[in-house]
Parts: C-alpha cells; sequence; structure tokens
C-alpha cells in the first residue's frame, strides 16, 4: 500500500465529500484561514463527477426546482443575501407567481454551489493555502502517530492533521423490499434520466407524500404524462406550502439566543420552554397560537387535496403563526433539539409527519401543479396499507420517493464510518449518525450525530460548517 506522506509536514485539513457541506465549510474556511499562523495543504475527497453539488442539486430537469425561497437558501452562515446576491437578474426568470419569489431549478442552485466553492478555493490559495481536489472515494481511516490516515478505494493512503466529513445524507431505503422489480425505480434522481424511461400512458404509484414525491409528479406532468398517477403512503400528508413573506422585525422571542439563556440559566430547555416563547413570539405579532395549533392538528386528519386547496388559498393569508413556526424551524430547530430531554423529542417524533410537513413545505408553483391534476382526476393520493394497495391495484411503474432517516449513512460512506468506529475516532449516535470521539474529527452536515429528526437544511449545514471551521482553523498539538 502507498503511503502518501510527500506532503506530511504541510498537509493539514482532509475534507471527506464534495457537495453542499463541503461548499459551505470551504467557504467558511476562506473567510477564516487568514488567521492561521501557517497555512497548510487542503484535500477534498470526492468521487461524483458533480463536484459541488452532492446528489440534490446535479443536472436534472428545470421543473425540479429549490423548494425554499432565496432568504433559507444561503450557503454562507450569517449572509442571508449571499445567494440572492450571486442569482441577481437571473432571478426574474424563475419568479414563483404566487410566492412572488425566485425560485430556480435545483442545477442552477449546483452552479451556486460551483460558484462559491470555486471562489472559496481561489481565497484559499491567495493566503497561501495549497487545495487538492482527489476524485476518489475514501474507504477507511487510522491513526498514524500524531497524524491520521485516510485509506481512498483505490488503495492510496493520505495523512492529514485533521479530517471533516461532509458525505450528505443517506440513500433512500427500500422499506418494501421491492428492488429488483420490473417497473420499480429505487432512486428517482436524476428524474430526467429515471423518468425517461416511463410510458405517458402507464399507470405510476409514488410511494410517499413528502417533496421527493411532489418532485416526481411534477415532473411527470412536465413530460406529458397522461397515465394515472398515485401517491402512496401511510398518512397522506402532502408538504405544507410556502406563503409569501411579510414585512415585519426580526423574532425577539422565538431565537437562538433566547434558547441559549433559558438553558444557561436552568439547565435544560422543554418543549413547554419552546411552546412558551412561540407563544410570546405570536402574541408580540398580532399572531393567533390557538389557530395555529388547530391548524397543525388536523394535518394528518384533513383529506389531503381539500387541505392543498386551503393552503393554495392561504399563500396571501396575513397571519403569522404559521410563517414564524417555519422560520423557528429552521433557525432555532437544530440548536434547540440538542437540548431537548429524551421525552420531548419521542413526543416530537411522533408527530414527524406533521413536522415534516410544516418545516419543509413545497413552493406555491408545484403545488398548483398537484391541484390541477387532483382537480382532474388523474392524481390520487391514498393513505393506508401501501404493500396491499400495489398488490390490488398493480401499477405499470412503481418509484420510490421515500426520503432516507436522517442521520442515515450513505452507502459510499458505510466503510469509512464503520472504520472511524473500529478506531476510536467516532462513535455512533443511538438516534443514528456519528459523534466524533476525536477532536481530530469533525462531522458536517445530515451525518452529525443527535441531530434534529427532520434532515439537515442549508441553513443548519451552513451554521455547522461554521462552527467546525473555527475548530478546524486551530492547530491541535
Amino acid at each position: 500500500m502507498n503511503l502518501d506522506l510527500g506532503l506530511d509536514l504541510d498537509l493539514d485539513l482532509a475534507v471527506v465529500g464534495g457537495g453542499a457541506a463541503a461548499v459551505a465549510l470551504l467557504d467558511a474556511l476562506s473567510t477564516r484561514a487568514a488567521d492561521r499562523p501557517s497555512p497548510g495543504t487542503l484535500r477534498v475527497f470526492e468521487p461524483s463527477p458533480h463536484l459541488w453539488r452532492g446528489r440534490p442539486y446535479g443536472p436534472d430537469l428545470d421543473v425540479v426546482r429549490v423548494n425554499v425561497p432565496p432568504g433559507i437558501s444561503s450557503i454562507r452562515h450569517g449572509d442571508a443575501g449571499h445567494y440572492a446576491d450571486w442569482l441577481g437578474e437571473r432571478a426574474a426568470d424563475h419568479i414563483d407567481p404566487l410566492l412572488g419569489l425566485p425560485v430556480v431549478p435545483r442545477a442552477l442552485y449546483g452552479e451556486y454551489l460551483t460558484h462559491t466553492a470555486e471562489k472559496a478555493v481561489a481565497a484559499l490559495a491567495e493566503q497561501g493555502w495549497s487545495v487538492e481536489v482527489v476524485p476518489a472515494r475514501v474507504t477507511g481511516a487510522a491513526r498514524r502517530g500524531t497524524r491520521l490516515a485516510l485509506r481512498t478505494a483505490d488503495g492510496r493512503e493520505y495523512a492529514a492533521a485533521q479530517v471533516a466529513l461532509c458525505v450528505g445524507t443517506g440513500n433512500p431505503p427500500d422499506p418494501y423490499g421491492f428492488t429488483g422489480t420490473p417497473g420499480y425505480i429505487a432512486d428517482p434522481y436524476p428524474l430526467a434520466r429515471t423518468l425517461g424511461h416511463v410510458p405517458v400512458e402507464s399507470d405510476v404509484a409514488v410511494i410517499g407524500s413528502g417533496l421527493t414525491a411532489v418532485d416526481v409528479v411534477v415532473a411527470l406532468a412536465a413530460r406529458g404524462h397522461r397515465g394515472r398517477i398515485s401517491l402512496l403512503s401511510r398518512t397522506g400528508v402532502l408538504p405544507y406550502v410556502w406563503q409569501r413573506p411579510v414585512a415585519g422585525r426580526p423574532p425577539r422571542h422565538l431565537t437562538a439566543e433566547r434558547v441559549a439563556e433559558l438553558h444557561a440559566a436552568r439547565g435544560t430547555v422543554t418543549l413547554a420552554d419552546l411552546t412558551d416563547l412561540l407563544r410570546a413570539e405570536l402574541a408580540d405579532r398580532d399572531g393567533d397560537f390557538e389557530a395555529l395549533t388547530a391548524e397543525l392538528r388536523a394535518t394528518t386528519t384533513t383529506d389531503p387535496a381539500r387541505r392543498l386547496r386551503q393552503q393554495l388559498d392561504a399563500v396571501d393569508d396575513p397571519r403569522v403563526g404559521r410563517r414564524t413556526l417555519q422560520s423557528a424551524a429552521h433557525a432555532v430547530g437544530p440548536y434547540a433539539w440538542r437540548l431537548l430531554p429524551e421525552a420531548d423529542r419521542a413526543r416530537l417524533r411522533h408527530h414527524l409527519r406533521t413536522a415534516a410537513a410544516v418545516a419543509s413545505p413545497m413552493v406555491p408553483v408545484n403545488a398548483s401543479v398537484l391541484m390541477r391534476l387532483l382537480d382532474t382526476g388523474q392524481l390520487t393520493v391514498a393513505p393506508g396499507d401501501i404493500r396491499r394497495t400495489l398488490s390490488t391495484t398493480p401499477p405499470d411503474t412503481v418509484v420510490n420517493a421515500v426520503n432516507p432517516p436522517p442521520q442515515a449513512i450513505p452507502a459510499g460512506a458505510g466503510h469509512l464510518v464503520a472504520s472511524l468506529v473500529d478506531t476510536g475516532l467516532g462513535t455512533p449516535h443511538p438516534a443514528g449518525g456519528l459523534l466524533p470521539a476525536d477532536p481530530r474529527v469533525h462531522v458536517v452536515g445530515d451525518l452529525s450525530g443527535g441531530g434534529s429528526f427532520i434532515a439537515s437544511s442549508i441553513p443548519g449545514v451552513a451554521a455547522q460548517a461554521s462552527r467546525a471551521a473555527r475548530a478546524l482553523r486551530t492547530p491541535l498539538s
């Protein structure tokens, strides 16, 4: 085995993975690297041909859109306008008429990530760093004296003083064991490729009713699909629909700072505390706490088509309840989750479908497509026993739109994570994901153990990357 130690004395950092989390980390490092007394070498390991884009933001159909508005799409922590500034005049070409904001194809957002990464690499180079991209998968890690050694699939080893895991989200599970069945699409992305083989007159069943399922339906409609489409899930709950932003001051009660104050004063933060902060926030904004909670309770019991129509009708509703809760889910949720007692976490997990529908809404332009198809009867939402439904009326094509659980280990990172655990460099978290067991190891993104029961958002990843950059810029003795 070749141990590549030619640059050992200068090699400082290794970043495993080259998607959005790595971009956020490089960007954060590029704004802080000047503080380091002696810049060194940084290697990014990424085997995919879609460097900096990851699985979600590679080339695909234009109707496969980013599902969040620009204000919470910045990959730079603390700079909410970073993405909007990059988008510039192109925003006018992608305005969602109901939302009043640009909703861009994911491939275009991938260009933003690529641009940001390339700017960060150039800035690091100007500061004296040597940055190299290694197009190989990391399969193992070990201790080599005071350094770490990363082993790649081609048998080489690379030394590093510190390592950041930015490996992205897990792979779509196959909970019903359909892999290998004719007509079964195990992973729908990229939709331009997978749906290209689906006859336009065929019956299509989509397992799931979340954002991935919405993408599949919208993409089928854009291709002129004329066959029946059914969304199959246990609950039939569709994502909520984003509302137009309303002018107002920043939150004063339901903030990460206020949560931190509670934790510092009492040593704990409970779900009741967060509820009180939400109630105070709404009272301060003339919001209706009781109306919001009534809407949340009805999520799993209201007919999906009826609820979708209500949501579309409420895009311009001036009430701030849902807007406040959705903003807090991204800005406060990841931090508060780690402070909650396990009993409160279990209560939230019990309401996973409602929480996910609220925290990860669909954009109105996509909701309008679903509403049109539901009105014509081409699309149906069928809650209940999925296996029984598929056996009763077998479709021509089954598309798996089941999202991986948060903190799931991606298949491509399985050997590396196992190696980190075996060598004592990492510890598996009981609820999923990985906890560093060595100060030289850092985890950025959805793999981070102890994270929220809802998949990491871009703001959450950017915040993690900012914290990791502060740690990485400090040489370890």
